[in-house]
């Protein structure tokens, strides 16, 4: 059974699975949107692109890592 984290972020990264009372999964860590997230703000700084901000290239970071997750998907 799929959980919104999966649907959402792609699921955990690093997955650790923790069994609870009640509870079907419990992730620690990061979500692979995240994880996808943190790598292209990677290669955005080691690149010649310019950001007026650190808040747009992190924006740009989660846009690439949606855009990832959807190809992924299919």
């Amino acid at each position: 059974m799929s959980t919104t984290l999966d649907n959402a972020y792609g699921g955990p990264a690093f997955q650790r699975v923790v069994p609870a009372e009640g509870v079907e999964r419990e992730y620690f860590g990061m979500t692979l949107r995240d994880y996808f997230a943190a790598k292209a703000m990677q290669g955005a700084a080691a690149s010649t692109m310019n950001y007026s901000s650190p808040q747009a290239a992190a924006a740009d970071a989660y846009k690439m890592a949606d855009a990832m997750l959807a190809e992924r998907s299919k």
